[in-house]
């Protein structure tokens, strides 16, 4: 059964995610975050260490400023869907009792279909990160989104993505959209909760996992 609760505040949000699996973690999982191993997270989630607050760094604020004004403009040029939200929302699912998902919206299709919606604002500083979303989704973030398309078993992905740079001087802004069918990544998903499971088998037992190191 998939169920949706809505806490209190921000501090009950943290606490009710502690020891679960969340879309940021997937990428660590696999071996694909540079800046934090399966290890490190497995040591932050079996209560070892502590993860680093990043809460006050810029990027996050502007992020956690900007959602709900890209949410509303989304819902101004995308008027076929009816877009839902509630802060502190929370995510659970009895067939994945490790996971939570904490959407940045949800919605509904013309045709009844349910679906998330996922925004994201990046600062690109170099040329590179261009590269990451030139016809695709960077993989940190395809890797939350097949977490959430797990953790609710909805049937599509609207990604809503700002990027912003800055050149002498002046900001340019470029949104991107990116639309996911569920039924197109059923394989991806149920390797990623493969890989969530063992992690979480690892936890319980309180054997740590085996290094992976990120491709070079």
């Amino acid at each position: 059964m998939v169920k949706m609760i809505r806490l209190k505040n921000n501090a009950d949000w943290l606490e009710h995610r502690k020891g679960k699996i969340g879309g940021s973690d997937c990428a660590s999982i696999l071996g694909m975050n540079p800046y934090k191993s399966n290890v490190e997270l497995w040591k932050e989630k079996a209560g070892i260490t502590v993860p680093e607050d990043i809460s006050d760094k810029p990027y996050v604020k502007y992020g956690h400023d900007a959602e709900p004004h890209l949410r509303a403009l989304f819902g101004l040029d995308f008027p076929e869907y009816q877009i839902y939200y509630k802060e502190n929302n929370m995510w659970l699912n009895d067939r994945l009792p490790w996971a939570h998902a904490s959407l940045d919206g949800w919605l509904m299709d013309k045709d009844g279909r349910k679906g998330i919606l996922e925004i994201k604002t990046t600062n690109i500083v170099r040329s590179s990160m261009n590269d990451k979303w030139d016809g695709k989704i960077p993989d940190n973030y395809y890797l939350q989104i097949l977490h959430y398309l797990a953790v609710t078993e909805f049937e599509f992905v609207v990604l809503k993505a700002q990027l912003k740079s800055e050149i002498e001087g002046n900001v340019f802004l470029r949104t991107k959209h990116y639309t996911i069918e569920r039924k197109e990544v059923e394989e991806d998903i149920s390797y990623l909760m493969d890989a969530e499971r063992k992690f979480w088998e690892s936890l319980k037992s309180g054997i740590e996992p085996g290094l992976i190191l990120p491709e070079i």
